[in-house]
C-alpha cells in the first residue's frame, strides 16, 4: 500500500474532471452515457472517455469508469461490449456493483482492474475477503461503518486495497439502495435515474373523512397512508424527515488511513466545478498539510451544504438526519471562472459583479485566498465594462498578480 493515500474526486462532465485535477486531486471516478448511477450527469460519449484517460495519463492521474447499476439480463450484451472498450482505452478501473457483471468483465476484459461500488453493501472482512478472491483489486467500503471497523476489515484482507467515502452528499439509505424514489416518482435509484426524493419536503396531516390513520405527502409526490400515531412537527421551512446530513472526514483523515483506507473519496457528480474545486482544494491543503484544519472547515462552509457529520466513523450515531432545512447557502458565490491566465487574465462569467467589487481567488497555487479590487474591466471587443451582467460573459480584467488558467474567482455572500 503506498505511503500517500490517494485523493478521488468525482468527474459528472469533461469541465469537472478538469477543475478536479487543476485541484490536486489523484483520480477521478465518472460515468458514460449508460450503465451509471448518476444517469442525470451529463457523462461521457465512448470518445470523451478515451479523451479523459488520456487527458489524465498526460498528467499522471487514474480514472475510473462507473458501471455500477444492478444490470439486468438485458444489458449485459452490451456491457461485454463496454468492459471491453474501457479495457482497450486504458481505464484504471471499472465500478462494478452486479455479481453478474463482475464475472462478465472478469471473461470479457481480463486486464481491466475491477473496484466493488458502496452499492454492493460491504460492511465486513468476511464479504471484503470474499470479492477479493474473484479478483477485486479495490473495494469501496459502505458508508456504514466505523473506524475500528474498517480496522478489522483491513487487517483481514491484507493486500485489498480499501477506498472510503469522506466528503458529499448521504443516502438515507442503506449505502444507497432505495426504492424510495422508484415508488413515488418512477425513477429508479438503482438504476440512475434518482430523483432524491429524501430531499422533498414533508408533512403529516389526518386524512380526509376522520379516519384515524396518517397521510404523508412530499412536495411533487402521491400521498402515501400508514398507520399509527406518528407525529412531526412543521416550521415555515417544512419537515426534512428523511434528509440526510452531509458527511465531512476531514478532522480524521489520519485515523482512516492508520484504519488501512487508501483512497479517500469525495461525493459529487452532480455537484458544480465550484463545489468540487473548493472540496477538492480544502482536502488536497489538508493532506498536504498545507492548512489548517479549523481554515480548511471554513472553505467547506463557502459552499452549499447541509449540515456536516462524521456519521459513522466513531461507532453508531442516531444524529445524521438534517431535520432543519433540505441545504444552507455557502459563504462565498460563484462569480467567474479564469479561462486564461496572467495579470489580464479572460475570466468568464458565472455571477454578477461590478467594478469596485472585491472578489477572492480559488486556486491550488500561492495565490489561494488572495483577494483583489475589481478597477478595471472590457469585453472581448475591449470596450470598458462596469457590470458584468451577461450571462457566461467573458472579460479580460486588471489583476495586481498573476492568474492561473483553472483558477476561480469567488466574492462574499451578500
Amino acid at each position: 500500500m503506498n505511503e500517500r493515500p490517494e485523493l478521488l474526486a468525482p468527474a459528472g462532465s469533461f469541465a469537472k474532471l478538469k477543475a478536479a485535477l487543476h485541484f490536486g486531486a489523484d483520480a477521478v471516478y465518472l460515468g458514460g452515457k449508460n450503465f451509471s448511477l448518476r444517469a442525470q450527469a451529463d457523462n461521457f460519449t465512448a470518445e470523451e472517455l478515451k479523451e479523459a484517460v488520456s487527458y489524465a495519463h498526460a498528467r499522471g492521474k487514474k480514472v475510473y469508469v462507473t458501471a455500477n447499476i444492478f444490470a439486468k439480463n438485458a444489458d449485459f450484451p452490451a456491457l461485454a461490449d463496454y468492459f471491453r472498450y474501457l479495457s482497450e482505452i486504458g481505464a484504471d478501473a471499472a465500478l462494478v456493483t452486479d455479481a453478474g457483471a463482475f464475472a462478465l468483465a472478469r471473461q470479457v476484459a481480463p486486464n481491466l482492474a475491477l473496484h466493488l461500488s458502496t452499492q454492493a453493501n460491504t460492511t465486513n472482512g468476511h464479504a471484503a475477503k470474499f470479492w477479493q478472491q474473484q479478483g477485486a483489486a479495490r473495494v469501496v467500503l459502505a458508508r456504514e461503518l466505523s473506524l475500528a471497523e474498517i480496522s478489522e476489515i483491513h487487517a483481514m484482507c491484507p493486500g485489498l486495497e480499501l477506498e472510503a467515502f469522506v466528503h458529499g452528499a448521504m443516502c438515507i439509505s442503506y449505502s444507497g439502495r432505495c426504492l424510495l424514489s422508484n415508488y413515488l416518482a418512477g425513477r429508479d435509484s438503482n438504476r440512475g435515474a434518482c430523483v432524491q426524493a429524501c430531499r422533498w419536503k414533508y408533512s403529516v396531516r389526518p386524512l380526509q373523512g376522520g379516519a384515524e390513520q396518517d397521510e404523508c405527502s412530499a412536495d411533487g409526490a402521491r400521498g402515501c397512508g400508514f398507520a399509527g400515531g406518528y407525529s412531526a412537527e412543521e416550521d415555515a421551512r417544512g419537515t426534512y424527515i428523511f434528509n440526510s446530513k452531509d458527511l465531512n472526514m476531514l478532522p480524521y483523515l489520519s485515523d482512516l488511513r492508520r484504519a488501512g483506507v487508501c483512497s479517500f473519496k469525495i461525493e459529487g457528480r452532480m455537484k458544480s466545478v465550484y463545489y468540487l474545486a473548493t472540496v477538492v482544494n480544502a482536502y488536497r491543503r489538508v493532506l498536504d498539510g498545507t492548512l489548517d484544519l479549523a481554515a480548511a472547515q471554513a472553505e467547506l462552509c463557502k459552499v452549499a451544504h447541509r449540515e456536516y457529520t462524521a456519521a459513522y466513523a466513531l461507532g453508531e450515531n442516531a444524529h445524521t438526519v438534517a431535520y432543519g432545512d433540505s441545504q444552507a447557502a455557502g459563504t462565498r458565490e460563484y462569480i467567474a471562472d479564469v479561462l486564461e491566465g496572467g495579470e489580464a487574465p479572460l475570466v468568464q462569467m458565472r455571477g454578477r459583479f461590478r467594478a469596485g467589487d472585491e472578489l477572492e481567488v480559488l486556486s491550488p497555487s500561492e495565490n489561494f485566498n488572495r483577494r483583489f479590487t475589481v478597477s478595471q474591466m472590457c469585453g472581448e471587443d475591449g470596450a470598458p465594462v462596469e457590470d458584468a451582467k451577461l450571462v457566461m460573459q467573458k472579460l479580460r480584467l486588471r489583476t495586481p498578480f498573476a492568474l492561473r488558467e483553472g483558477d476561480i474567482l469567488r466574492r462574499a455572500a451578500k
